[in-house]
């Protein structure tokens, strides 16, 4: 199947945006294999734990070293509670949600209770409040015909037959795909799969490894994970150009927590940090490189 025909039969909006965003490599098949649970009132015993959900390769938001932004984020909620952070580790791929923050056998209590990073609008969890906006970011390497490009217009403008000679790595059925096939680049793209079966396969290998090496001369990808990569990328120099949402197509995204279903107290404790520790969040977000941005990138009402 080639890459037109693949953007021609995309999955859906909601499919794409659980899949793509975060790194959650095939978390689209979350929503097939699992209602979100009644919203109904529940007893819980007081917490001896700060308990997460996470994937453990999935840099730069999380791994099993803690070497990530949610496990930042989360060793600061504990030490802000006087909890010990417990991580319950499971591949973001299909059923994630189903095997950590649902998964509870008979007698048994569930092995975590909040996943640090879900779009707003996900229906698989309840949502928090945002702690963050990032948006998808264009990424090439300085010396190679591109040095003036500082935004998509400047890139859209480059000399149709520069344009023509690129190869331009994207996760296939993203945003990313759809943003090439609108502006009528999408024969330039070279797509990677979305879902692997493989746990050592990472999302940041499009730009750490791809495009450091001249395999490919620019790569479209999530904003927090072309930051991360692109700093460590140290030869050739890279640089980052976030995208804005166009009408129709939404590259922009809120980013916020997940927590079960009925556990209002929870989340609104959650809330309480995602709020009092707002500064040294947004400190760790920097800190990686996530392209951080305000409302003026979503997509235009008219």
């Amino acid at each position: 199947m080639t890459a037109r025909q693949r953007a021609a039969n995309p999955l859906s909006v909601d499919a794409r945006l659980r899949a793509s965003l975060l790194g959650l490599v095939g978390l689209a098949g979350a929503a097939l294999c699992c209602a979100p649970l009644p919203a109904q009132a529940q007893e819980t015993p007081p917490r001896k734990e700060f308990r997460v959900c996470q994937d453990p390769n999935n840099m730069p938001f999380s791994n099993t070293k803690g070497e990530g932004i949610e496990n930042r984020i989360a060793e600061l909620f504990g030490k802000t509670l006087g909890l010990p952070v417990v991580y319950y580790s499971f591949p973001q791929r299909l059923a994630f949600f189903r095997n950590t923050l649902r998964f509870k056998l008979p007698g048994q209590d569930y092995p975590c209770d909040i996943v640090m990073g879900v779009p707003v609008g996900l229906d698989e969890v309840s949502v928090t409040k945002p702690y963050y906006r990032s948006t998808y970011a264009l990424v090439f390497p300085k010396g190679k015909g591109m040095d003036n490009v500082a935004s998509a217009e400047d890139f859209l403008k480059l000399d149709p037959a520069k344009l023509k000679s690129l190869r331009i790595g994207i996760y296939d059925r993203s945003p990313a795909s759809q943003w090439l096939n609108r502006h009528g680049l999408l024969e330039q793209g070279i797509p990677y799969k979305l879902m692997s079966a493989d746990p050592a396969q990472y999302p940041g290998e499009i730009v750490e490894k791809d495009l450091a090496e001249g395999k490919l001369d620019a790569v479209v990808v999530w904003g927090p994970i072309a930051g991360y990569f692109a700093r460590r990328v140290k030869t050739p120099a890279l640089v980052v150009v976030p995208l804005k949402s166009e009408k129709g197509l939404r590259l922009d995204y809120q980013m916020a927590m997940g927590v079960r279903y009925g556990e209002r107290e929870w989340k609104q404790q959650i809330e309480g940090l995602i709020e009092s520790k707002a500064p040294e969040i947004q400190a760790i977000l920097k800190e990686y490189g996530v392209p951080l941005v305000d409302a003026s990138f979503g997509a235009p009402n008219n």
